[in-house]
């Protein structure tokens, strides 16, 4: 029997018929394997190497500068396949927290921490705080008894005009705007700024527990600008003398101006004080040049800082205005005085052989920048080291006091200022 010789058509679409069949089951195979990290119990070089090649548009593989090998992005893919693919509450997975997280630990391990990742909320916080304002009800949080409660209202804040006391205890918070309707039992004191805080002319509700009272009572807030002073001057009398007590608390966006407005005041009343005590403690620094201004008010001319970085070292000098120059003058300094704080108290110290009183500093000798990120995050890098005009890298060291005295907590008498008040 003859066969006929299958029409040209026909070949035509059984082949098309077979290239989509195996086009199909080539991205079923690659789509298993993607998801299960294996094809039916087995590795296959191919699909490794192709995702690695394809992957993070082609940043996979790093070289390590300090070993010469190669970085591979292939176990983080690793581990975030087999989260998703085996972890038991796969709907709960925030995979925007699992990459911050990543981000995070990948800064962390850096092994420095000054060099931070901070998530966009941390971020808005951290600028907040250096700008010296913010939008809340103007209380200032603490434990008590182990609950959410209140230190102190601001002076004049909203929170305080709206009846908000020291020590009442914080046991709700209800903000329709924001979504919030919960009791604070599990809060954290960061949890309840956060949920406390917020924009200008909302209300917010708290519920609060009064000592001496039977029955809770709702006190709801219209928020508002805070505004928290990072310079604070008064002219306390001590043994019958009379002096500038000018306090530092940050180095911020607000400081300069407010500092500027004290020493007009100072210079005002130069001729009816002894002298000057320039109080520094627990001042956690803020913005390198705003040192430099604070201190160029005490120095004439000479060195303020000088800051050693990656490729180069660079001096920075007093701007020469010298305003204080002549009021004698002492600075007091403790465990908490870092970073600008102990810039201005270390120039102070070697140009102007001015005495430190109270208790070593906190020794931080290195200078970040701070990077604005697209999403609103932000990153702090270590990009150099200070030095004292004298050439003291004083990092983890701190500086050392010229008359050591702590401040006793359980007295109502401040014994640093006291001290500070007998050198005169």
């Amino acid at each position: 029997m003859l066969k006929r010789k299958p029409s040209w058509i026909f070949l035509f679409l059984r082949n098309l018929v077979v290239v989509v069949l195996l086009i199909a089951l080539g991205m079923m195979m690659g789509f298993r394997y993607k998801n299960e990290g294996s094809l039916f119990g087995y590795q296959i070089p191919f699909f490794d190497e192709l995702e690695r090649k394809t992957s993070n548009n082609n940043l996979s593989q790093l070289i390590s500068s300090s070993q010469d090998a190669p970085v591979t992005m292939d176990t983080f893919w690793e581990v975030w396949r087999l989260l998703e693919r085996d972890y038991l509450e796969s709907s709960e997975i925030d995979r925007a927290k699992m990459m911050e997280g990543a981000i995070s630990g990948m800064v962390w391990g850096l092994g420095d921490p000054y060099t931070t990742y901070l998530p966009k909320e941390e971020n808005t916080k951290a600028e907040e705080d250096l700008a010296g304002s913010f939008y809340g009800v103007g209380i200032e949080l603490t434990y008590i008894d182990g609950n959410v409660g209140i230190l102190a209202p601001l002076s004049n804040g909203p929170g305080e005009k709206a009846g908000l006391l020291a020590g009442d205890v914080i046991v709700h918070v209800k903000d329709e705007q924001k979504g919030v309707d919960e009791d604070t039992t599990k809060w954290t004191l960061d949890q309840a700024v956060k949920n406390i805080r917020g924009p200008k002319n909302t209300p917010v509700t708290l519920t609060v527990y009064r000592k001496g009272e039977t029955a809770t009572k709702e006190i709801t807030v219209v928020r508002d600008e805070i505004i928290v002073e990072s310079v604070v001057l008064d002219f306390p009398e001590i043994n019958g003398k009379r002096f500038a007590h000018l306090k530092l608390a940050k180095f911020g966006e607000r400081t300069l101006s407010e500092w500027n407005k004290a020493v007009t005041e100072i210079l005002a009343q130069k001729g009816q004080i002894t002298g000057l005590i320039l109080d520094l403690r627990n001042n956690p620094g803020g913005f390198f040049d705003v040192s430099i201004d604070v201190a160029s008010d005490f120095v004439k001319s000479g060195v303020v800082v000088s800051q050693k970085s990656k490729y180069s070292t660079k001096d920075y000098s007093t701007t020469g205005k010298a305003r204080l120059l002549g009021i004698p003058t002492v600075v007091l300094v403790n465990k908490g005085s870092a970073s600008a704080s102990e810039i201005v108290a270390g120039a102070l110290r070697d140009d102007m052989k001015i005495k430190l009183i109270g208790e070593q500093t906190f020794g931080k000798g290195t200078v970040q920048d701070r990077r604005e990120l697209r999403d609103g995050s932000g990153l702090h890098i270590t990009v150099g080291r200070w030095l004292t005009p004298s050439g003291n890298w004083i990092h983890e060291d701190g500086l050392p006091v010229d008359v050591e005295v702590a401040q006793n907590y359980e007295t109502p008498e401040d014994e640093v200022l006291l001290k500070a008040a007998q050198e005169f």
